[in-house]
């Protein structure tokens, strides 16, 4: 196949050129990277990447290609990719097609061929700042213009652009070993036919593994828009409220802040992910953005009820300030690479979040407890 040219452009200036990647074309978004040598996936289908263009820091993406039963939403939800070099000839039985083509098909522009170790060093030291790429215009001044035009993440709302336009029962039709469950893992499986627990799910940019974890535990998953009012989610009288991960800025979703208000003390709350931080921001917490973000599978997490440290999934650019925290809030998780909040849980409501991924996808399943630990709440 010819190689077509590519390029992109950083908000400071920085140049690479490359290859195309994907659909031809242009694209632009805040720049991120994320560490994961597996998964590119469940990384493209993540809704938490909304408005990004992801490099991965591995260098050979695409190896086992794409198949139909790993996407974690309804699509490609990210602005760009970029890789160092394209598996144009996948190896799995499980394929049905190449990431190129993938890319192609859903029409998401990429760049392949340029030193992703500089690139990745230069946000790790500038922090993550949007970008431009771009297969049809070359001209730096032209391209400047346009990545000027670009809005900052800070202050972005992104969950109403992801979120469901309507509420819907979630009908789970995936097999126990598809979600890497083991049988002595969940609930029996006349449980998991009838499920017990009624679970209000709002989403700010779901993912599907969370969706199938909470059916596999038990429970009956009716989802909600970003938008839903508290007296909506309370109609269908749930015993529980899930708070999903999402993309963009949270302190930017000030509707889903003064709905999760309503609900505390109501019904138990859990979040995850952006759910985490609108949980922080509804207990008068603050947050803040950080310099390049949490986007990987090994990040490492300190337990500081148990004292055990869990091998996590994350990916956020944004993060709980510690010293905001009302008094009434224990702090339950840490990160162990920078010191930041990974989990809350209030003293005195039933509430609790955590900051990372605990239904992986991909990633490890050492905090698949806090699934547990959410059924026993409702409980």
């Amino acid at each position: 196949m010819e190689k077509i040219r590519a390029i992109l452009l950083l908000k400071d200036g920085r140049l690479f050129r490359g290859f195309a990647f994907g659909a031809k074309g242009e694209t632009s978004g805040e720049v991120c990277f994320n560490t994961g040598m597996t998964g590119y996936q469940e990384i493209l289908t993540d809704p938490s990447y909304c408005g990004q263009i992801v490099t991965m820091t591995n260098p050979h993406i695409g190896n086992y290609g794409i198949n139909p039963d790993d996407v974690e939403s309804r699509g490609i939800q990210l602005a760009g990719f970029i890789v160092k070099e394209e598996t144009e000839v996948p190896s799995n039985y499980r394929s049905t097609q190449s990431i190129g083509d993938y890319l192609r098909e859903e029409g998401i522009v990429g760049i392949q061929g340029i030193d992703t170790r500089a690139l990745v060093r230069h946000i790790r030291t500038e922090g993550a700042m949007n970008g431009i790429i771009s297969t049809v215009d070359f001209d730096y001044d032209s391209l400047m213009v346009k990545l000027k035009q670009v809005p900052s993440m800070l202050g972005l709302d992104l969950a109403k652009r992801v979120t469901c336009g309507k509420r819907y029962i979630w009908r789970n039709r995936m097999r126990i070993s598809d979600c890497g469950l083991r049988a002595q893992d969940i609930i029996p499986k006349s449980a998991v036919r009838n499920p017990p627990w009624k679970v209000a799910a709002i989403d700010y940019g779901i993912k599907r593994n969370i969706l199938r974890l909470l059916h596999f535990h038990g429970c009956n998953v009716t989802v909600f828009p970003a938008t839903a009012s508290a007296t909506e989610i309370l109609s269908i009288k749930p015993d529980g409220i899930l708070l999903s991960n999402g993309p963009g800025d949270p302190a930017a979703v000030t509707y889903a802040i003064n709905t999760v208000k309503e609900l505390l003390g109501k019904k138990p709350i859990f979040g995850i992910c952006l759910g985490h931080q609108i949980l922080a921001l509804a207990l008068n917490a603050k947050t803040y953005k950080l310099k390049f973000g949490h986007r990987g599978i090994n990040h490492p997490v300190r337990n500081a009820e148990t004292g055990k440290i869990e091998i996590t999934s994350q990916n956020h650019g944004f993060t709980v300030d510690p010293d905001s925290l009302p008094s009434d809030v224990d702090i339950t998780h840490w990160n162990l690479n920078d010191d930041t909040v990974e989990g809350l849980r209030c003293k005195d409501l039933p509430a609790f979040s955590v900051q990372y991924h605990p239904e992986a996808s991909p990633g490890p399943h050492d905090s698949r407890y806090l699934f547990e630990t959410f059924v026993n709440m409702m409980k």
